[in-house]
């Protein structure tokens, strides 16, 4: 698949533009993530990051949470995709679903996926509400606030260090990526 496919997949099923801004901003910090880990890897795990929310408007995940993940593996699969490895990261990004991230694709999603809301929400707090203004150093201070952002799970971020990586860098990518799409996801 490429991207170009992943992009209208997206776009046929997804429409809230937060939803979407959360996709984008997701794709961006996988594809940062992967030229450190994957650099021949950079557009797939793109596609992972665009598509990991998939099926976010279109399950009962509050209810049933185990849903969010296999439903978007359905979507793909009506849309005629098959790639297991493509269905076991997005799942992954839900260890509610019953696939436990092992890869570092999957350690990536797991870890990219509340990263990405964590920092909008950092980026929220400034007067600007921009992600430029968002440095390093708040991130951690802010990280080991657990009253801030608490939807947004610490042990999943921290889990990109299974792949290696270590937690400040990611943090860096994580802020060089989003900061690269700005203007696209609203910060």
């Amino acid at each position: 698949m490429t991207r170009e496919q992943a992009y209208e997949i997206l776009q046929k099923y997804m429409k809230g533009q937060r939803y979407l801004e959360h996709s984008y901003a997701v794709e961006a910090i996988m594809r940062g993530v992967a030229e450190k880990l994957a650099p021949d890897q950079v557009e797939y795990w793109g596609i992972v990051g665009l598509l990991h929310d998939l099926d976010e408007e279109h399950c009962e995940w509050k209810e049933h949470p185990e849903t969010h993940g296999p439903k978007s593996v359905e979507i793909l699969k009506s849309e005629g995709i098959d790639d297991p490895i493509l269905f076991d990261a997005i799942c992954s990004h839900n260890p509610q679903s019953g696939v436990k991230a092992k890869t570092n694709l999957q350690y990536a999603i797991l870890a990219s996926d509340p990263m990405s809301g964590f920092l909008k929400a950092i980026a929220q707090i400034y007067p600007d509400k921009k992600i430029a203004s968002v440095k390093h150093k708040s991130v951690t201070k802010r990280f080991r606030e657990l009253r801030f952002a608490a939807g947004a799970n610490r042990d999943y971020m921290e889990a990109i260090e299974f792949t290696g990586m270590n937690f400040d860098e990611f943090i860096d990518i994580a802020l060089a990526s989003m900061c690269a799409i700005a203007d696209k996801i609203g910060l």
